[in-house]
């Protein structure tokens, strides 16, 4: 494995551990991604209240499928 690449998985692997010790709910992936959104100069601010409002939102139910009546 290349040196940067080593050196990014050590890095995300560190983070996850801490977002696990914080108890973020945050998996490996939306981290990394989240990490790369920060890399591009978005506000880390800002992502959090949005992890925050997203993680306070209830799910939505999936549609429940229609059974069409049957035709007398």
């Amino acid at each position: 494995m290349e040196e940067a690449a080593k050196t990014a998985k050590e890095s995300l692997d560190l983070a996850f551990h801490i977002s696990n010790i914080l108890d973020t709910g945050l998996d490996r992936h939306t981290l990394s991604i989240l990490i790369a959104l920060c890399d591009m100069g978005l506000n880390p601010e800002a992502l959090a209240a949005v992890v925050k409002e997203l993680q306070t939102e209830p799910c939505p139910l999936p549609p429940t499928p229609t059974v069409p009546s049957p035709v007398p």
